[in-house]
């Protein structure tokens, strides 16, 4: 089970996200991720606080997240991941293509 919440904090678009992003959660969490996908001239933050665990179809939706970001010269930063996440990013090399706070 995934919640995602968006708001704006201190001029950036914080998406803070809670559960388990695993392929069963991944298609109603990247519906409530796409208002992100219209944001423009402010940095995106996906606060990993409570986010216990992501599969290879979470890291997709955070990939595609970026991509349409960057493309409008926005950044993505990570923020508050755990060593489960940590690692899931670290062997899929998505340590090497993410910013994080």
């Amino acid at each position: 089970m995934m919640n995602v919440k968006i708001e704006e904090i201190d001029g950036n678009v914080v998406a803070i996200l809670e559960g388990t992003l695993d392929t069963a959660a991944a298609a109603e969490t990247e519906k409530a991720m796409r208002p992100l996908n219209n944001v423009e001239g402010k940095d995106i933050i996906i606060d990993c606080t409570n986010l216990a665990y992501i599969s290879s179809a979470g890291l997709r939706i955070f990939l595609g997240i970026l991509q349409n970001t960057k493309e409008k010269g926005g950044h993505v930063y990570i923020k508050n991941i755990n060593d489960n996440v940590r690692t899931v990013f670290a062997i899929t090399g998505f340590s090497n293509i993410f910013e994080f706070m």
